[in-house]
């Protein structure tokens, strides 16, 4: 998995670079944009530690690991702008015998101020929906199957515009989930760099 996860940030950056040379004009050239994006996020409380044949371990948490995002971003004015998106949010130990994955489906509804044509700050709504941790093989010994409830959590980010392909994100979402069958609840929230290209 960490291979896929390099190779799709590679890509990423690539679309980046390639524009790079633009220059960034006063205003948009139009005011609604599609957009893909992937983030690597940290945090969370710890769900599992998983320990491979040959004595590596990998911990997954709440609030790992990769988010892969898609959506619309539209332009307001110079000043104010919406974003909404979809996506799929995953922390997971993969092996042949067996795995243990932890995935839900985020969307979000952001708007932003853009305080100079690089910079913008914004915050919005996260709803997270099809929480659930899964195991199966080998990975039954460290986790089990369970259902987390639909949740609503705020978002702050900040992006940075490297041009007007490819912008740069740093955000924090303060999220909580509760298990559905026993009630237990965790933290989900988590800091995440995020990579966005911009069609």
């Amino acid at each position: 998995m960490k291979k896929v996860i390099f190779s799709i940030a590679l890509a990423i950056a690539s679309l980046g670079a390639a524009q790079a040379q633009s220059d960034m004009p006063a205003q948009p050239e139009k005011q609604m944009h599609f957009l893909v994006g992937m983030g690597i996020t940290f945090g969370g409380d710890k769900l599992a530690e998983v320990e491979y044949d040959k004595g590596s371990t990998v911990k997954l948490h709440a609030g790992g690991t990769v988010d892969f995002v898609a959506g619309i971003d539209y332009r307001v004015n110079p000043e104010f702008s919406f974003q909404g998106t979809i996506g799929y949010h995953v922390d997971a130990a993969n092996a042949s015998n067996g795995d243990v994955t932890f995935s839900r489906i985020p969307m979000e509804v952001l708007a932003y101020y853009h305080v100079s044509p690089q910079w913008r700050f914004g915050g919005g709504a996260r709803y997270v929906s099809s929480v659930k941790l899964r195991s199966s093989g080998a990975g039954d010994i460290y986790s089990g199957n369970y259902d987390f409830k639909n949740t609503l959590s705020p978002v702050i980010e900040a992006e940075y515009m490297m041009n007007p392909k490819f912008g740069f994100k740093v955000r924090y979402v303060h999220e909580k989930i509760e298990e559905k069958t026993s009630g237990q609840k965790l933290d989900a929230s988590h800091v995440g760099l995020f990579g966005t290209y911009y069609f």
